[in-house]
């Protein structure tokens, strides 16, 4: 299968897109190539694809140069793995998986690979950040790094440095466990059909150890679910209903944070710092 407009694949099969499954399928080939690139595999390289879908980003994958060892193509609606079967089933170097995304494993597939994965895929919106927060929570033993597609509003959400209005919990939290970085933008017109927003490309390489680890990493968690709760309050003022005025109060002052600063102006390393004083005044999870 060399690349071929999705457009004359689901007619060949007499299908159309279905709205119900959110489907747009890319048709634009630059964009193929620029993910493949990104992905970066070598011949030893297991792929995981999330979301296969029609199979063009698949062969793209299956065919580069030097080809990965396996593309372990992921899809969970039955007309596309019909397609998937009949048009990469003979594909030696491919493996189509009915499966949900969601229940996917990354460190079981690193374990049966023998290596950590590489994972690329459109990560469906409804899913998008518990399927990013278990790439990244998987470590590098178990992802090499990840190339997803997202919306644009999401990955500006992932690399967003402190201090802005897009920077919150999910920036703190994926950038504390993975370096982000945003490759490129992909605007509606490179689908069909076309969505109402842009999609950006996003690159994830999980950290082999937190960017700044705290003492209790799931009591650092809870501070940063806490201080983004209500973020337009000041840090004191958000976190004190959890832990308390006092021990709020010498935290802050522990950890040498202005307690009239909001949560997003706080580093993950500020978190980080907190958290530990937090811990030593006796507070745990």
């Amino acid at each position: 299968m060399s690349f071929e407009d999705p457009r004359r694949v689901l007619g060949r099969y007499g299908l159309r897109a279905k709205k119900s499954w959110g489907q747009n399928f890319l048709h634009d080939r630059r964009v193929h190539e620029r993910i493949v690139a990104a992905a970066a595999a070598g011949a030893d390289d297991v792929v995981v694809e999330i979301g296969a879908g029609l199979g063009t980003l698949t062969a793209a994958l299956a065919r580069a140069e030097p080809p990965p060892r396996r593309v372990i193509a992921v899809e969970r609606e039955p007309d596309m793995l019909r397609v998937l079967e009949a048009e990469l089933g003979g594909e030696a170097r491919v493996a189509v998986v009915a499966r949900d995304a969601a229940t996917l494993d990354f460190r079981a597939e690193a374990a049966a690979a023998g290596r950590p994965v590489i994972v690329v895929g459109n990560l469906p919106y409804q899913i998008a950040t518990p399927l990013t927060l278990a790439i990244v929570e998987a470590g590098a033993s178990a992802v090499a790094r990840a190339v997803v597609m997202v919306q644009r509003e999401f990955a500006q959400r992932m690399v967003a440095p402190p201090g802005g209005r897009t920077y919150g919990r999910l920036s703190v939290t994926v950038q504390q466990r993975a370096e982000a970085r945003l490759l490129f933008h992909v605007p509606p017109g490179a689908f069909h059909p076309p969505p109402e927003v842009t999609s950006s490309v996003v690159s994830l390489i999980p950290r082999v150890a937190p960017l700044a680890p705290a003492r209790d990493m799931a009591l650092y968690g809870e501070v940063v679910k806490q201080a983004f709760a209500t973020r337009r309050k000041m840090l004191r003022r958000a976190l004190e209903p959890g832990f308390g005025a006092a021990t709020v109060a010498a935290a802050l002052e522990a950890a040498g944070l202005d307690p009239t600063l909001r949560a997003e102006r706080l580093s993950v390393a500020d978190f980080a710092r907190l958290t530990d004083a937090l811990e030593a005044l006796g507070v745990a999870r």
